[in-house]
């Protein structure tokens, strides 16, 4: 174990504030491996290191072979870093990888990172990477492919969303190459979440030498699959490498299984339940799909493994404050006021998941302050319209995506309610590709996003400007709050979780009283596979982390 002046010294104000029971275990973990300590070091600290141990250890031996069978979407993709969904990074992640990575437990753990260090005041990050990794084309990983990755995120042409988690911290001038296999970023503000940043799904490891812009034409990551056949709208193939740099419990170079095949159905559930009950395919992919329908059809079956997980995952109710009537918060409160959040949740969701309060941070976000979930009242909403120059009520468009049943749901339930208000929304419904394609664009959308696992990760990627006062790239609302955003910048480099909860309190009454969103509930999800697909683990994104997933014979 390090000496003690090896840590990051915050680590033993994290375990004073554990032993007084301010933080659970898991946070404990969760933060110090964010300043560089690994989990098996954390467990030490805490005189836990053997029930680290013993929570590893294989149930069953692996077997090699076979091919996971998944139903996805197979959707246009060449940049990476412009990812806007998680279905094309599940298939492409087994194909390039991350620095970092976050397990089902929201702890983040170093990947092609050998580890990582931090200053004590959270602005210099040094990132040592794994050497002897090779890129399936044979290329060398090495520090450059990790500036050139950066400088993508960076780069305002390519339009990542990056942008505004990263940019806001870190420029290009301020990343510095110290050796072959050495990067240092010397940060603009304080920021705890780095680590955390790394794993952002677009966040793929890029090679620089061969990477002009489409990582379809020329597929080279380090991962244990390559890609040998994607083709939109119907397939996504991939097989396995011979020298991949992970090896397995039998000492063998990693993957265990021979290929994976991704299999565009479309989106309407039915023929995929059909499919995985009689064995045609071995997983749904839901991280872009309602679940529900999938869930309830499925929970039942002897088959099938269920794999649930309590998320930061919401459909967000969106208005654009650049736009009439969005502009007036008055507005924007009368349609937030119109969310029957129990009924929605009841009649959207089948009652899975926790109410929401219009705030973007959830109770499962460590830093969430417990705010009461806002009644639902017609009247008050009327009253409010007048007040913006609509006595006679208001006709609004609603734009949604067709796939996803439970958004379709909530805005129907929606249109109900905010009618007694003199809410006429038109639903404009379209399908999901074409919504993803104007999803920052339309006045009025609901718009599913998907899990952080802090609350600071999604406020800057869709509630900030950049450096140069414009919103950030996700930004869809165009909302953007001094106030807010000087406490958000406050929050980022407070590592003390009661102290960041203070500000957080701040933030919601701000996002609450006059932001551009409305969130109704938070959404459990569930990774559904066959018995036979073994090794699999839930996760709150639904990220497909398969690297040591095999099949067992039916």
């Amino acid at each position: 174990m390090k000496n003690k002046w090896e840590i990051h010294p915050a680590i033993f104000e994290l375990k004073d504030d554990f032993e007084k029971g301010k933080l659970t275990r898991r946070e404990f973990i969760r933060y110090a491996a964010l300043l560089g300590v690994s989990v098996s070091m954390s467990g030490s600290l805490l005189g836990c290191a053997k029930e680290e141990k013993e929570q590893v250890q294989p149930a069953t031996k692996a077997k090699r072979g076979g091919t996971l069978r998944v139903s996805g979407a197979v959707q246009k993709v060449t940049h990476p870093a412009q990812f806007s969904w998680v279905v094309p990074s599940n298939q492409l992640r087994q194909v390039a990888e991350y620095l970092t990575y976050t397990d089902g437990n929201n702890v983040t753990h170093p990947y092609l990172l050998k580890n990582w260090e931090v200053s004590e005041d959270l602005k210099t990050w040094t990132f040592n990477l794994r050497q002897g990794i090779k890129f399936n084309n044979g290329d060398e990983f090495t520090a450059d492919d990790v500036i050139f990755t950066l400088n993508q995120w960076l780069d305002k042409d390519v339009g990542s969303s990056l942008l505004g988690m990263v940019g806001v911290y870190l420029s290009p001038t301020n990343i510095e190459k110290t050796d072959k296999y050495q990067v240092k970023l010397h940060l603009n503000k304080p920021e705890i979440a780095v680590p955390e940043h790394m794993f952002h799904y677009p966040a793929l490891v890029l090679n620089h030498r061969t990477f002009e812009g489409d990582f379809i034409k020329k597929p080279h990551g380090t991962g244990p699959y390559t890609l040998e056949l994607y083709r939109e709208g119907e397939r996504c193939v991939l097989k396995r490498r011979s020298d991949y740099w992970q090896q397995g419990e039998d000492g063998k170079t990693l993957p265990y299984m021979d290929s994976m095949e991704f299999i565009d159905m479309g989106r309407e559930m039915s023929p995929q339940i059909a499919a995985i009950k009689a064995g045609e395919i071995d997983m749904i992919d839901l991280s872009d799909s309602g679940g529900t329908d999938v869930y309830q059809a499925l929970k039942d079956d002897p088959t099938i493994t269920i794999l649930p997980s309590t998320t930061g995952q919401t459909r967000l109710l969106r208005m654009r404050v650049d736009m009439k009537p969005w502009s007036d918060n008055r507005v924007r409160m009368a349609l937030k006021l119109c969310q029957h959040r129990e009924k929605i949740l009841a009649l959207a969701y089948f009652g899975q998941g926790m109410q929401g309060q219009d705030v973007h941070v959830s109770p499962i976000h460590p830093e969430y302050c417990e705010k009461a979930v806002p009644k639902y009242d017609p009247e008050k909403a009327k009253q409010l319209l007048k007040e913006a120059g609509y006595p006679d009520g208001l006709e609004v468009n609603l734009a949604v995506g067709s796939g996803w049943s439970d958004v379709v749901r909530y805005a129907e339930v929606l249109k109900e309610d905010a009618a007694p208000a003199g809410l006429r929304i038109n639903i404009q419904t379209m399908p999901t590709s074409q919504y993803w394609e104007k999803w920052t664009e339309v006045d009025l959308g609901i718009t599913p996003w998907t899990h952080r696992p802090l609350g600071t990760m999604v406020l800057n990627l869709a509630y900030i400007a950049d450096v140069e006062g414009k919103p950030v790239p996700w930004n869809e609302t165009r909302w953007v709050d001094q106030e807010f955003s000087q406490l958000l910048e406050q929050a980022n480099g407070t590592l003390d979780v009661d102290e960041r909860r203070k500000i957080f309190c701040k933030l919601e009454d701000i996002q609450m009283s006059r932001g551009s969103i409305g969130i109704a509930w938070w959404r459990n999800v569930w990774m559904v596979t066959r018995n036979s697909v073994q090794g699999a683990e839930g996760h709150p994104t639904l990220y497909m982390l398969f690297n040591k997933v095999w099949l067992k014979e039916a």
